[in-house]
């Protein structure tokens, strides 16, 4: 394989034109008032984003200074900037809300596990019938969204109680002490998100 071939596959995951486009459209510029910024002619600019020319690397340093970017977002290759991770049922493990007590009011497993630098975290929720007074509350940072899929819930939340019927979701501050607990005889499963 020729070395310029070589060199146009190798540099194809990165996407270079298409992020050139990218930032320019982004700052709606064209080609002429972008040439003007970087001393680069605009036929130029057009041929390195239709990919029909190679930048250097001082060419690209060029671009980067203009849209207040460093070279390494020309070099982040695309197919590992989208993050995707599933989390197969088989794989998930079971947790009881808290390990060797009884009295649980629900076993949870993660739905991100597999995910990487997660900005929430989503879990699988399986509430059991628990006194009132053997409910244990909890606090965190962020927020928490809560949806039923199966059953009756009840949400604590400070000195309130909401009561959640399959179909219902709720969003609240979980720095309020707050806890979980079935209400009526049937399973009571829901999703639960929480971020910061």
């Amino acid at each position: 394989m020729p070395i310029n071939k070589t060199i146009t596959e190798g540099l194809k995951p990165y996407a270079l034109g298409e992020k050139l486009r990218g930032l320019r459209l982004k700052k709606s510029m064209g080609l002429v008032q972008l040439g003007k910024h970087t001393g680069l002619s605009p036929a130029m600019l057009s041929k390195l984003e239709n990919g029909k020319l190679v930048p250097t690397i001082p060419t690209l340093l060029r671009i980067a200074m203009v849209f207040s970017v460093g070279l390494e977002y020309f070099f982040t290759d695309e197919r590992k900037q989208h993050v995707v991770a599933i989390a197969r049922k088989q794989d998930r493990i079971r947790f009881p809300e808290r390990p060797g007590g009884s009295q649980i009011s629900y076993w949870f497993e993660s739905l991100d596990f597999a995910a990487n630098e997660r900005k929430l975290n989503a879990f699988l929720a399986e509430f059991q019938p628990i006194a009132a007074d053997k409910q244990r509350l909890h606090q965190h940072a962020g927020v928490e969204f809560l949806y039923v899929i199966r059953g009756k819930v009840d949400l604590i939340i400070g000195s309130d109680t909401h009561t959640l019927d399959s179909g219902d979701a709720i969003y609240f501050d979980s720095s309020v002490r707050h806890g979980y607990r079935r209400a009526g005889a049937q399973v009571g499963t829901a999703i639960i998100v929480t971020a910061q």
